[in-house]
């Protein structure tokens, strides 16, 4: 039996879940399970037949209507094609580098901020990910304005489907309300879309350059976790590479502002032009965000505010950085008089509970006159600081990070202009790296023929070494031992130089696949279909333990 059907039955139920028992086809003719399939959206792709679900109501219509042994015997046989086809369908599809997220162009805030997940959990998420059934390797891109899950699936449908359960049960969050704002990319597709990510194409404000820091701490604190593999390691280094040459070879950052830059400009422009001046000002969070924040109300001729921090090692270096700013330490237990005291409120905390709520605004003291009265809060954290509840309050204004879409509609012609510029360099760099992922297929043929190779080196040796009597001198052991190496490995040079393509030399990689498909056949390597097979049969077996 070959190794595409060489699949227990306990496997065939797990991968055919849909799939009624061979029982059940007992009495049904060939030409009753082409009725089936009539009955069901059925369409064919490479000789495999594929149904969609058909209610059990026709299978008993279909049942009752049967009646000669000859009939019963077509069955087994169209029943025995049909399975065949699905498992070899199944085993034969190649893995898959998927791309499954929620962002600001695609889902507001409040969802964004329940799948929400802090860096020192992501090695959990990721070993979490990787437990599942069809899902190999995993990464996790979380910040104020994506949440991105990028997954090496065995199965595209099966891998999605487990990991938008995962994220269901995650933020309690129902699967069908996440369809409704997720996107889907695969391979190409979402390569491209990393890519565009770390050089600032996707962002909210076009070419920032906090987000390229995001996809290094994501290759950062993914180093030596299980499951952040060669695959996805490979896609977000590559990443990092094309965000930097994007970035050095247009000016697509030219003049380009952050998240915590638009924050500032929302605030100035929610103010009346006179308290541009004199507005008292509240920082909370001395993090990047926060750093960014004081760094831009100082741009805007801000001499003086206040900084709310766990700790005051980080302000204090602030203070020194920034020369000619008065900037006032206050602790946390101190936040809510300070907010008290100010006119504007920038929230930039990885808290995951709000800081503040109605019950802590409604009895805060009123802004200034100077700014009309009313406190403004600019909440740029996901999850947020700002409860939605203090919205609710006539004496404030809340903004997230959602609303800073007002400040970057500004220049818009000129965003599309750099992308276009940006999208050159990003569709060169996806295709180097679609040659490198591409050439990882010929691996497992490389090492299978390798391991062939050595097999008969060493039985070889052993004869030899056998003939020689057993009083030969370990000198001359090793010389044969040395000799026999040599011999091997000058023989596989070739066909191992023509396993090899890289995308830069003149090698294409059909010729390379072609070569590792030939390679399969003479040497009975047999390399598509078993290691993925054995992919699958060790996950099942790691869960089930």
């Amino acid at each position: 039996m070959s190794a595409s059907t060489a699949l227990s039955a306990s496997k065939l139920e797990t991968l055919l879940p849909s799939m009624p028992s061979p029982s059940s086809f007992s009495s049904i003719s060939t030409t009753n399970l082409s009725v089936i399939c009539k009955n069901r959206s059925t369409s064919l792709q490479r000789g495999v037949i594929r149904c969609d679900a058909v209610s059990p109501d026709a299978f008993v219509k279909i049942n009752n209507g049967a009646s000669d042994a000859s009939s019963s015997s077509g069955t087994l046989s169209a029943l025995e094609q049909l399975k065949t086809s699905s498992v070899d369908r199944y085993t034969k599809e190649r893995s898959s580098i998927v791309v499954i997220g929620l962002s600001v162009h695609t889902a507001p805030v409040e969802m964004r901020e329940k799948l929400a997940i802090p860096e020192a959990e992501w090695p959990r998420a990721i070993t979490e990910l990787c437990s599942l059934n069809h899902i190999e390797e995993a990464a996790i891109l979380s910040t104020c304005n994506r949440m991105e899950i990028y997954v090496v699936a065995l199965s595209q449908h099966r891998g999605v489907k487990e990991v938008m359960e995962w994220m269901s049960k995650k933020s309690s969050i129902p699967v069908s309300e996440l369809r409704q704002h997720r996107f889907l990319l695969y391979n190409n597709d979402a390569t491209q879309h990393l890519f565009e990510v770390s050089a600032g194409l996707d962002s909210l404000v076009l070419g920032e350059g906090q987000i390229l820091a995001q996809v290094k701490q994501v290759v950062k604190v993914g180093q030596g976790v299980n499951g952040f593999g060669r695959n996805i390691s490979g896609l977000f280094k590559h990443a990092i590479a094309v965000g930097k040459r994007v970035r050095t070879e247009t000016n697509i950052a030219a003049g380009a502002v952050s998240v915590s830059s638009a924050a500032v400009e929302l605030a100035f422009l929610k103010l009346p032009q006179a308290s541009h001046a004199n507005a008292r000002m509240l920082v909370i969070g001395a993090g990047k965000m926060g750093k960014l924040v004081i760094k831009h109300l100082v741009s805007k001729g801000c001499t003086k505010m206040v900084v709310v921090n766990r700790t005051e090692e980080r302000v204090a270096a602030i203070r020194e950085e920034l020369d000619g700013v008065e900037i006032i330490y206050k602790s946390l237990s101190e936040m809510l008089t300070s907010a008290g005291e100010a006119d504007v409120v920038f929230t930039s905390t990885s808290s995951e509970n709000p800081l503040f709520l109605k019950d802590h605004v409604v009895d805060l003291p009123p802004a200034s006159k100077d700014v009309g009265g009313r406190r403004l809060f600019i909440d740029i954290s996901v999850p947020r600081n700002v409860g939605p509840c203090v919205s609710d309050l006539e004496s404030v204004r809340v903004y997230n990070v959602d609303d800073l879409k007002e400040v970057v509609a500004a220049n818009k012609e000129d965003r599309i202009k750099k992308a276009m510029e940006a999208q050159t360099i990003i569709a060169e760099e996806s295709k180097q790296f679609e040659a490198w992922l591409d050439s990882l297929e010929t691996v497992p043929t490389i090492k299978k023929l390798r391991a062939y190779a050595e097999r008969i080196r060493l039985a070889e040796l052993e004869k030899c070494l056998g003939k020689l009597g057993d009083d030969i001198p370990k000198k001359t052991r090793r010389a044969v031992d040395d000799l026999s190496r040599g011999i091997v490995n000058k023989l596989l040079h070739g066909p191992m130089q023509h396993l090899r393509c890289d995308g830069n030399d003149n090698r294409t990689l059909s010729e390379t696949l072609e070569n590792m498909h030939a390679l399969n056949r003479m040497f009975d390597l047999d390399t598509e279909i078993s290691v993925l097979e054995q992919k699958i049969r060790i996950k099942m077996e790691q869960n089930q333990k």
